[in-house]
Order: C-alpha cells, then structure tokens, then sequence
C-alpha cells in the first residue's frame, strides 16, 4: 500500500485566512485519552514513590506523544475522508490496548503496551505516507523519515515488553529519547537528510485548538476524579470544604492556561511565517509539563479529599505543591517562548510555593491544599491585572 500511494488527495483544503476545523471524529478519537489520563493518574496514586513517579512519567510522554503525533496528522489529512476516518477508529482501537495496560506495564502486560504503542506510531505513519506520496512530496519524504525513526525506537520498546519488569524502564527510556529528539534533529537520516520546519506547512490555528483540547482532557481527570471521591464521602463541612479547594484549584489552572496563554500562543502561530518551529515547540514539547502538572494535583486532590485533616503524609505534600509548580512552571516556559519574557505572577507563584515547602510538613492536607489553590488563584489575578498595562504598552 504505502509503495504505490493513494490514488485520491486526502489532504484538507484549506481556505485563504481561515483555520482548519477541528472535526468531530478528532474529538471522538479524543475520548480514549480521556482514558488513558484516567489510568495515569490512578497508577501514580497507587504507586507513591519516587521509581512510581518515573515510571508513571514516561507512560505519560508515551501517551502524549502518539496523541501529539496524531493531531499533526488530521493537521494534514483530512478527518471527513472516509480512509482517514477509518485510520482514526484503528487508532483508537490501539490505543484502548494501550490504555488499557497502563496499570500493569511494568508487570505483567508490558508487552501489551509496547505493541500497542508501536501499532499505533508506525501504523499510523504507513498510512500517512501512502496518503502523501502523490499528493505532497515534501511531506511524504519528512514521514518517510519518521516512520525510519519510529522503526528504530519501535526496537526497543518491543524489547522492553519483552525483557524482565526490572529491566524494561532501562529500554523504553531509551525508546522514549529516540523520539523525543528526532524532530529536533528534523528526523534526519543518512538517505533522505533532514527536514526544515517551514517545510512542515502547519495550519496553526488547529494546531492550538488540538492542544487546547488536551489540557481540557487533563483538566476534566481532575473534575472527575474531586467528584467520584466526594460523592462517597460523609457530607460535612470539613469534606465539602476540601472538595471546594480541590474545584477552585481546577478552575484556577484552567484560568492560568486559558486566560492569556493560549490566546497569544493561537496569535502568533497563526501569523507566523514558520508555523513548524512554534508548532515543534509550543504544541509538541512543552504541553506534556503542563499535563504532567494536572496530573499530579490530581491526585493530590484525592489524597486531601480521603484525609483532609491531621498532619500531611509526605506524598501529599510533594504532588500538591510539586504538582501546582510543575503546571505554573510549565505555562511560564509556554508564554516565555510566546512572549519573549516569563511573566511575574507565575514567578511569584513558584516563590511562594516554594515558601511552602518548609511549614507543610506542619500543615494539614485541607490547609495545604487551600494554599496551593490560594497561589493559583493569585497568579490569575496578577496576570490578569497585567495585561491592561501590557496591551497600553
């Protein structure tokens, strides 16, 4: 299939200053990964520890990453064309596969998750090349060249389910850095050398959209998983006072991220001249702290919801105030790349945070959760004040 090429144009046509629409199947495709954060987080709470933490992060990049990989695709092809229909639902099936072996990856279904991954990023990536190759020779040649990457990574992550659970970190790691460095290298290879950013012709519009709906994905785990856990407890006011810190965290990241970010972010993707290189950076690299952020104040949600009195174990202490730095931290390197400058407020919020540190172990999980919410909170005001002074600027 992939030598001969599609015979029909399955690429989206675009119209002269209008953003490509992201389709409803791109949201229904959306849905497994709903799952999969769903998964990651309840690993992360069942394995509090420091290799728990690894291990959880990379099924997270993992899970990220063949997400990210696909939002470019339906940036290309177009989602209303039957054959890519038919690729998403393929893809979707894969990745319930995967999703569904999260919990015992580093056990007993390894090799579940790795043949799933591996299905999912070279299937995909045969598909796009045999869609692409007469029709845009430039960007069939750029996925030739992924799909020789993903080949290469492919080796080890099959190697990994395959090897004992104490070994498998080792080889996915390895797998995991093949493909997190190769489109800084514009995946170049010995045959086809590499390829240029402005070459990727991005429509950067649906790019931001895509990403946006992630950080929505990431963001409803949290809802649900403050909403599951308070419908079995006992209703007084300390509970409800705990389910309303772990709500108001929620609608502060999703303030911090939605209120100013995101807005620049699809302005200046959209004007850009090279759409590839912001694309590259804004949506494919730095989404994933912001999604490793959610998750863990996720389950720090559920850890002062299930105790939210009495001195703070420290788990909770490190995924409430880690979890809330790692989402502020990973907005300010999101708008220092749009901007050009790190914003104060987050600034602000990391000191604080950091000011927190050494009095938790003193605090109770309802007080240390209302203070990283207290801090959130904070930085949405501070920027949002901000911005006036900017636009006048």
């Amino acid at each position: 299939m992939a030598l001969s090429g599609a015979s029909n144009d399955y690429q989206r046509k675009r119209q002269q200053g209008e953003s490509a629409r992201v389709e409803f199947v791109e949201l229904f495709f959306d849905l497994v990964f709903v799952f999969a954060v769903t998964q990651l987080s309840h690993f992360l709470l069942k394995h509090l520890s420091v290799a728990g933490a690894l291990e959880g992060l990379l099924m997270l990049v993992a899970v990220w990453w063949v997400w990210n990989y696909t939002a470019w695709v339906t940036n290309w092809l177009d989602p209303r064309k039957a054959p890519v229909r038919g690729m998403l639902f393929a893809l979707m099936l894969a990745g319930l596969m995967l999703s569904t072996s999260i919990p015992e990856a580093f056990e007993g279904r390894g090799l579940q998750f790795a043949l799933a991954y591996v299905a999912m990023q070279v299937g995909r990536t045969l598909f796009v090349i045999w869609a692409l190759k007469n029709h845009n020779r430039d960007n069939y040649l750029n996925f030739v060249r992924i799909g020789l990457w993903l080949a290469l990574s492919g080796i080890f992550w099959i190697a990994g389910g395959l090897a004992e659970p104490e070994n498998r970190f080792a080889l996915w790691a390895v797998a995991l850095l093949i493909e997190l460095v190769s489109p800084a290298l514009g995946f170049w290879t010995p045959w086809h050398g590499a390829s240029s950013t402005t070459g990727w012709d991005v429509e950067g519009g649906h790019m931001a959209e895509r990403s946006a709906l992630f950080i929505i994905i990431a963001l409803g785990e949290s809802i649900l998983v403050s909403g599951v856990t308070f419908a079995e407890l006992e209703l007084n006011w300390v509970n409800l006072a705990a389910f309303l810190t772990t709500f108001f965290a929620s609608v502060a990241m999703w303030l911090v991220y939605f209120n100013v970010g995101q807005e620049l972010a699809h302005h200046k993707i959209a004007e850009a001249a090279d759409t590839g290189q912001i694309a590259r950076i804004a949506y494919t690299y730095i989404p994933v702290i912001l999604v490793a952020g959610i998750i863990v104040v996720a389950v720090s949600d559920e850890l002062v919801l299930a105790h939210p009195l009495g001195h703070a174990e420290p788990a909770l202490i490190w995924t409430a105030i880690g979890g809330s730095a790692l989402y502020l931290a990973g907005n300010l390197l999101f708008k220092f790349y749009v901007v050009g400058r790190a914003p104060l407020s987050h600034i602000i919020g990391l000191g604080l945070l950091a000011a927190l540190v050494p009095f938790a172990s003193h605090m109770s999980p309802l007080l240390i959760g209302a203070a990283t919410t207290f801090v959130m909170v904070l930085v949405t005001i501070l920027e949002l004040r901000g911005q006036p002074a900017k636009r006048a600027h």
